[in-house]
């Protein structure tokens, strides 16, 4: 069933990738990777609700100018991603808390500049349910390190199997204060598996991000390098916060008696470095409450190595 579905998700990223290129004039080339891994053992340490994630970058486009390009569908991202959601308990879950899911998720997006805005568009697959794999994964990578397992039965009151087509856009502003202080006003939408306005702001600390491409990952809401400058080295500090409004999630089914919260907030506070030959990054987040039963919010954090040889 994993095969299969693995095999879906690759007709899946080409489909969705031949679409969007055909939208350009000219010649593309392969211009940055970045991912970003996201788990609470790196937060707080509770292995619980939002509980760790995966995300993948690979962007193609004209040649890097240290912007994105103004023609939609010029610069095209290939992006793929999994996450996992699970309960406070994973052995015999709390009435009333998150079931488990698990998530994969893979989709086209584009980068460009419009009327000054830093924008980007795209569309993502979410695949969901115990075709994916995760909850088996989880088991195993549980047993190697010897902690707590999420039981058979957990597994089997996860979050049904389906498709869910997912829009995102996403629309920002870098403004400069200083030549080494930024602060990125942005607005994010989303359609699909999380139907979600949201709102907020980051600041950058420091030389290393400005004029690369940076994706912003959904769970924490960091922005990791894709694009990047490595002639310039050193560190940047970043901070951020945004707060949304969620209308409908796949992962809270209305039907099971989940009562979202009015809104969701996020704090974060992250750290850039760029060495000669390798590059770092490490941020933590605060994720609050996002349903009316969860009983507080969660810490979690990022990490990203890169060493060239």
């Amino acid at each position: 069933m994993f095969k299969h579905v693995a095999g879906s998700l690759i007709a899946l990223a080409l489909s969705l990738t031949l679409a969007v290129g055909s939208a350009q004039a000219g010649p593309r080339e392969k211009l940055g990777y970045g991912r970003l891994v996201t788990n609470d053992f790196l937060g707080d340490g509770k292995d619980r609700w939002r509980t760790g994630s995966w995300t993948s970058s690979r962007v193609w486009g004209p040649e890097w100018a240290g912007q994105a390009p103004s023609g939609f569908g010029d610069l095209i991202e290939f992006r793929l991603s999994a996450e996992i959601f699970a309960p406070t308990n994973l052995d015999l879950p709390a009435a009333g808390d998150r079931p488990y899911a698990g998530a994969l998720s893979v989709g086209a997006h584009t980068h460009f500049t419009w009327q000054g805005f830093d924008t980007a568009l795209g569309a993502d697959m979410v695949i969901t349910g115990s075709g994916t794999g995760l909850g088996s994964f989880q088991r195993a990578l549980h047993n190697v390190l010897g902690v707590n397992q999420p039981s058979r039965s957990t597994l089997n009151d996860q979050i049904s199997g389906g498709f869910h087509p997912t829009i995102v856009a996403e629309i920002g502003h870098d403004l400069s204060l200083t030549p080494n202080l930024h602060v990125r006003p942005f607005l994010e939408g989303r359609a699909g598996a999380e139907t979600m306005v949201r709102a907020g702001v980051d600041l950058t600390f420091g030389m290393i991000g400005q004029r690369e491409l940076l994706v912003r990952e959904s769970v924490t809401g960091h922005r990791y390098r894709v694009v990047t400058d490595d002639d310039a080295t050193g560190f940047s500090f970043l901070l951020g916060a945004d707060i949304a409004h969620v209308s409908d999630s796949i992962y809270l089914p209305e039907e099971r008696g989940f009562t979202l919260t009015n809104n969701r907030d996020r704090l974060r506070a992250g750290m850039h470095w760029q060495g000669e030959q390798a590059s770092a990054f490490y941020g933590v987040t605060y994720l609050g409450e996002e349903f009316e039963a969860q009983t507080d919010g969660q810490v979690v954090g990022s990490i990203r190595i890169n060493l060239s040889f």
